[in-house]
C-alpha cells in the first residue's frame, strides 16, 4: 500500500506542477496572436511591441512547462508499468501523435515566432504565431484523448491472448479520438486556459496601472485579455455542462461524490454548500430533465435502475462477476493448449463477464467510493472561483472599453492581481474533481490502481518524489523570478 500511495502522490504532484504551466501557455498563445493580428491589420507598431512583450512571458512559461510534461509521461513507465502494459496498444497512439506531430509543429513555429521578427514577412510571422498556439492546442487534444479514454474506455476490446486492452480497427481508433468525454475535457481544459491567460494579462496590466507605468499598454492589454477571458469563461460553462452529462452517464460515482449525494432520486437537489440546496437542479444539470433520476453513493453500491430502464448491478455483484472473469481468464490461458474444449468454455465465460473484470480486483464494495469530502469541496471551490474570475473579467473589460481605468479603481487593480493565484487554484480544483473523483480506477471499471502499479519499493518512490518535488519547486521559483523580472522591466520601448 505504501508503494501505491506514494506513486499516486508522486504522479499527482507532477501533474499539479505541470498544470501550472499549461493553461498559461494556452491562454497567452491566444492573447499574443490576437495582438499581433491587430498589429498586421492596423499597421501600428504599438501592437507589435505589445505582442512581443506577452510573447516573452509566453516563452518563459513554455520552456519550463516542457520539463514537467516530459517527466509526467515517463512516470507511466516507471511507476505504472502494469497500466502501461495493459493499455500500451491504445495509450501509446495518442501520445506518439502528440509528440511527433503536435509538439514538433508547436516547437518549429515557436522558433519562427520568437526569433523571426526581422527574418520573415509580417503575414508569415503572424501565421507562425497562430500556428504555435494551434500546435499547443492540438498537443493538448491528444493528451486529453488519452485521459478521456481512462475516464470512459471506448473503442477497445480485451485480448485474452496478450492480456491487454487493444484497438482492433480504424473504426476503433476513431471511437477513441471522438470519445465524448475526451472532446468535453478538451474544450473545458483549453478554454479554462483562456480564462487563466486572460486573468494573468489583466492582473499584470493592473499592476502597471497601480504603479502608474505603461498606461496605454496596460489598458490595451486589459481589453484584449478581458475579451479572451470572457469568451473562455462562457465556453468553460458550456463544456462544463456537457462534462456533467457525461459524468452522470459514464461516472455516476464521481458525480455523487462531487455532490456528497448519499441517496439519489428524481428531482435531485443541487447543493451549493451544506444546508443550502436548489431543488431539482442536479437532475437538470445531470440529465437535462427535471424528473431525471440521479443515483447517490448508496444507490450505486446497492444497484439501481437508470433513466433508460437498465438495471445496474450492485458493486458486490460486479465484484463477484469480475472474479468469475479473472478465474475464467486463468483457466483459458492454462488450458488453451491442453484442453481446447475446456478453454472454449472458459473463454465464453470470460466474454460474458469481462466488462466487470476490474471489479474482481477490489477487496470490498466501498473501495469504489472516492474521498467524498475532497471532491465535494474542490468542486465548489472550482465553481465559486470560476464565477469570481468571470465577474472580474466582465468588470475589467467594461472599464477598459469605456476608458474608466483610473486611480479611483485601485481596489479593483489589487483584486485583479490577487486573482492571478486564485485562477490557478481554480484550475487545480477542476483536476482534483476529474482525477480524485474517479478513484480507485486508473481506467474506469477496468483497472484499479492496486493492479496498475509497478513492482517498486516504497523507498525508491519516496526518494524520487522528494527529488522531483525539489526540482519542480526550483523550476517554479526560477520561473516566477524570471517572470517577475521581465514584468518589472516591462515593455520599456513602448511610448505612453
Amino acid at each position: 500500500m505504501d508503494v501505491i500511495v506514494w506513486s499516486r502522490i508522486q504522479f499527482a504532484m507532477t501533474a499539479a506542477y505541470h498544470w501550472l504551466f499549461v493553461p498559461l501557455t494556452l491562454g497567452l498563445a491566444l492573447v499574443m496572436a490576437v495582438m499581433e493580428t491587430l498589429y498586421v491589420v492596423k499597421k501600428d507598431d504599438f501592437w507589435k511591441r505589445t505582442a512581443q512583450f506577452w510573447m516573452k512571458i509566453f516563452a518563459i512559461n513554455f520552456a519550463v512547462g516542457i520539463a514537467t510534461g516530459i517527466i509526467l509521461e515517463f512516470e507511466f513507465g516507471t511507476n505504472w508499468s502494469n497500466y502501461s502494459w495493459f493499455v500500451g496498444d491504445m495509450f501509446g497512439a495518442p501520445l506518439a501523435i502528440e509528440g511527433i506531430l503536435a509538439f514538433f509543429m508547436e516547437a518549429t513555429f515557436f522558433a519562427v515566432m520568437f526569433f523571426g521578427w526581422n527574418k520573415v514577412g509580417k503575414r508569415f510571422h503572424l501565421a507562425s504565431t497562430w500556428l504555435t498556439g494551434i500546435g499547443a492546442t492540438i498537443s493538448a487534444y491528444w493528451i486529453l484523448v488519452a485521459n478521456g479514454w481512462m475516464q470512459n474506455p471506448v473503442g477497445t476490446t480485451f485480448n485474452p491472448e496478450t492480456v491487454r486492452s487493444e484497438m482492433s480497427s480504424a473504426q476503433a481508433f476513431w471511437e477513441v479520438i471522438s470519445n465524448p468525454v475526451a472532446v468535453s475535457k478538451f474544450f473545458h481544459s483549453v478554454t479554462s486556459g483562456w480564462v487563466t491567460g486572460g486573468i494573468f494579462v489583466v492582473g499584470v496590466s493592473c499592476w502597471y496601472l497601480l504603479k502608474k507605468r505603461q498606461q496605454r499598454f496596460a489598458k490595451a492589454s486589459i481589453l484584449v485579455g478581458s475579451i479572451v477571458g470572457i469568451v473562455g469563461s462562457v465556453a468553460v460553462m458550456l463544456s462544463g455542462d456537457s462534462s456533467g452529462i457525461h459524468a452522470a452517464e459514464f461516472q455516476p460515482m464521481k458525480l455523487a461524490a462531487a455532490e456528497g449525494l448519499q441517496d439519489g432520486g428524481k428531482r435531485a437537489a443541487f447543493t451549493i454548500v451544506p444546508g443550502i440546496k436548489i431543488p431539482g437542479m442536479l437532475s437538470i444539470l445531470a440529465t437535462h430533465d427535471l424528473d431525471g433520476y440521479v443515483p447517490g453513493i448508496n444507490d450505486i453500491l446497492n444497484g439501481y435502475t437508470d433513466n433508460d430502464g437498465n438495471v445496474i448491478p450492485s458493486v458486490a455483484e460486479k465484484m463477484q462477476r469480475g472474479r468469475i472473469a479473472l478465474d475464467a481468464l486463468a483457466q483459458y490461458r492454462a488450458q488453451k493448449d491442453t484442453d481446447p474444449a475446456a478453454a472454449t468454455e472458459a473463454l465464453a465465460l470470460l466474454e460474458e463477464n469481462v466488462q466487470y473484470m476490474g471489479y474482481g480486483h477490489l477487496e470490498k464494495p466501498e473501495d469504489v467510493v472516492p474521498p467524498v469530502g475532497v471532491v465535494f469541496w474542490a468542486f465548489r471551490f472550482m465553481i465559486g472561483l470560476g464565477m469570481l474570475m468571470l465577474l472580474v473579467l466582465l468588470i475589467s473589460g467594461w472599464m477598459a472599453w469605456k476608458d474608466k481605468l483610473s486611480d479611483k479603481q485601485k481596489w479593483f487593480f489589487i483584486l485583479a492581481i490577487v486573482c492571478i493565484p486564485l485562477v490557478y487554484i481554480c484550475g487545480q480544483c477542476g483536476w482534483i474533481v476529474a482525477e480524485v473523483g474517479r478513484q480507485p480506477w486508473t481506467i474506469q471499471g477496468l483497472l484499479p490502481v492496486n493492479v496498475a502499479i509497478s513492482s517498486l519499493s516504497a523507498g525508491a518512490v519516496k526518494t524520487t518524489f522528494f527529488l522531483f518535488l525539489a526540482i519542480f519547486t526550483l523550476f517554479l521559483i526560477i520561473e516566477i523570478r524570471i517572470l517577475v523580472g521581465a514584468i518589472k522591466k516591462g515593455p520599456e520601448t513602448l511610448n505612453e
